[in-house]
């Protein structure tokens, strides 16, 4: 049972929450202890549960998995609050919850650590061929050929596109592999003593590997195209651990095939969970299935402020961890 920090509070009315697939056991079980809990995925006909339901819907758990969009918002007349799991919330129309005042709420922090650990185990696994030589082992080849030499991070420079959170973890576990590090971002950031580019062409130009942590979303969608694989070359590396839209997959396909990188990293994908099988193919690719923040830990811990942020809302004390797209400015007074 997950330690939630607000597990006593009680609210004036019963609240309904709408669930849209299922999450983890222990979270579904704190959700049902405070709120009357509804679930869209166990409706046998979305559209009449949504009809009859819908008005009764105050609060929203969601994560990437399921999309909320402004259909789906405008079935909920009464919505005050949408609980994303999960740092990124492109899948969520923040501009539609914004025009009713919706608050959205997300769950970064508690992830940062296990993704940037992600993010450097995936790039050690692409680099070394990690995956293959274990593969090598297990098909009986090392009694009769040793395993080929591998490519290294000695000697490499590594760009990171998106400097946030996450971004920032993993320049400071970087920082003792002995790497040159630089990155590229809207804005340089004062207190980062690595290389700031102001385009993603020229960091690009500047490194052999390339670590994507930027958001997902319109501003970013097929952000890292042609052009920046080029740009990277043919000893370059490309490690994505954001979200699948910021690279151009069809791009990077035609760039793996004709050698105009050297490898991929991949944890997301354009369209989850289904995966290219051109990139299945690919002998010099590491691919994992978003498993990113996918530990015990982590997992509960984003539960836990899912749960926290819902029980915050509806018991007046705001939200925890808003998006800055929804903004709450709390008012005396005035309760959820």
């Amino acid at each position: 049972m997950l330690p939630f920090r607000l597990s006593e509070t009680a609210f004036m009315q019963p609240v309904d929450i709408l669930m849209l697939k299922a999450m983890h056991p222990d979270v579904m079980a704190a959700v049902e202890r405070h709120f009357t809990l509804h679930r869209l995925d166990l409706a046998p006909d979305a559209e009449t549960f949504l009809r009859e339901v819908g008005p009764r819907i105050r609060g929203l758990a969601t994560g990437a998995q399921a999309p909320v969009d402004r259909a789906l918002i405008a079935r909920l007349p009464n919505l005050a609050l949408i609980a994303s799991l999960g740092v990124g919330y492109d899948t969520i129309d923040t501009a539609a919850a914004a025009e009713r005042g919706i608050v959205v709420t997300h769950t970064p922090d508690v992830l940062t650590d296990e993704v940037a650990d992600l993010a450097l185990g995936l790039l050690l696994a692409t680099v070394r061929q990690i995956p293959q030589a274990d593969r090598h082992l297990r098909a009986g080849h090392w009694p009769h050929r040793t395993y080929p030499l591998t490519p290294t991070l000695r000697g490499r420079t590594v760009g990171i596109l998106g400097l946030g959170r996450i971004g920032r973890a993993i320049a400071r576990r970087l920082e003792g592999f002995g790497v040159d590090i630089a990155y590229h971002g809207r804005r340089p950031q004062d207190d980062v003593a690595h290389a700031y580019h102001p385009t993603l062409l020229g960091l690009a130009e500047a490194v052999d590997v390339l670590l994507v942590v930027a958001p997902g979303g319109p501003e970013t969608n097929g952000l890292v195209g042609a052009a920046v694989l080029e740009a990277l070359g043919p000893q370059g590396i490309l490690v994505n651990v954001a979200r699948g839209s910021v690279v151009d997959e069809a791009a990077l396909i035609r760039a793996l095939q004709d050698g105009t990188i050297l490898g991929a990293g991949l944890d997301v994908f354009a369209r989850e969970p289904h995966v290219p099988p051109e990139l299945i193919a690919m002998e010099h690719v590491v691919l994992l299935p978003h498993v990113g923040s996918a530990s015990v830990h982590t997992r509960a811990a984003m539960g836990q402020l899912v749960v926290d942020n819902l029980v915050a809302w509806f018991s007046g004390q705001g939200p925890l961890t808003p998006v800055p797209e929804t903004p709450w400015v709390a008012q005396a007074g005035i309760r959820a």
